[in-house]
């Protein structure tokens, strides 16, 4: 690829939000916890500010696939799969109901690469959350722009587990819960909703599974695990994607001291997500 994304790099974006019960209540719901609804002061769980700190655009100013319109604040990458493929996220702070909160998204790097796949476009995001409190939450967010699937392309098989799994929980992708996710989220990439596109234009075998929903799995996992345990770090990878078509688990171990090994694996046992945790 040819293009030159130099001029897109140090761009910013703020965005500003109340943080209320209601999202973090209905999250906790979709997710099948039993917490008791949160009140004022009540801090949320790391990661979850993303719940309201969402991509909030006009509906003509969506493209084809659901996603905004590139070319506006993020650069006009001309391949047409959009994939979430990582975060590297640290905990400075507790986020609490009752707060406003500022999100500074800066683009750092967008970088052509071509691989056995075809051209691809990784673009590197830094997210900062900050509210009166001081920084809350930084993360390094990373996305890959591809080309769409040629005709009878075989895809790696993914690697199996790191460790033998300590914790496990069977998760059932269901629609719903992939529409109560984009609704939670304001995302409204048809890849996790309109079965016909999905499989006719981007060519998946069914519903994408979130990269953000199985995150969000994985650092629930690690809640029901070690309640009340303060998480300082979460690194996310994405390794291969997950469909609605079939179930999945979400596992994880103990990694030694203040440290977790936690893991998405699909239905023939191979990883789609891997994270490391500190606390």
């Amino acid at each position: 690829m040819t293009e030159n994304y130099d001029s897109w790099i140090g761009r910013k974006e703020i965005t500003e939000a109340l943080v209320t019960a209601y999202q973090a209540d209905a999250l906790a719901a979709t997710l099948d916890r039993d917490d008791a609804p949160l009140m004022e002061g009540d801090p949320i769980p790391p990661g979850w500010h993303q719940f309201y700190i969402r991509e909030v655009v006009k509906l003509a100013d969506t493209a084809r696939d659901g996603h905004p319109k590139r070319g506006d604040f993020l650069p006009p990458i001309d391949l047409p799969r959009r994939m979430w493929a990582g975060t590297q996220a640290t905990y400075h702070r507790p986020i609490r109901v009752g707060e406003t909160i500022t999100k500074t998204t800066t683009i750092e790097a967008v970088t052509p690469k071509t691989g056995k796949t075809g051209n691809l476009v990784f673009l590197r995001l830094k997210h900062e959350i900050a509210g009166a409190d001081g920084l809350a939450t930084t993360e390094i967010q990373d996305v890959v722009y591809r080309e769409e699937a040629k005709p009878g392309a075989v895809p790696p098989e993914p690697p199996p587990p790191p460790m033998p799994a300590v914790w496990k929980r069977e998760i059932h992708p269901s629609a719903v819960l992939l529409f109560r996710f984009s609704a939670l989220t304001m995302n409204s990439h048809r890849i996790h909703y309109d079965r016909q596109y999905v499989t006719e234009v981007e060519k998946y075998p069914g519903l994408l599974v979130h990269g953000p929903l199985t995150q969000t799995l994985l650092l629930d996992l690690f809640r029901r695990e070690h309640p009340g345990v303060v998480l300082k770090e979460f690194n996310v990878r994405a390794v291969s994607p997950l469909y609605n078509i079939y179930d999945f688990t979400v596992e994880g171990a103990p990694d030694g001291d203040g440290k977790a090994k936690l893991w998405a694996l699909n239905h023939e046992g191979r990883l789609a997500m891997s994270a490391d945790a500190v606390f």
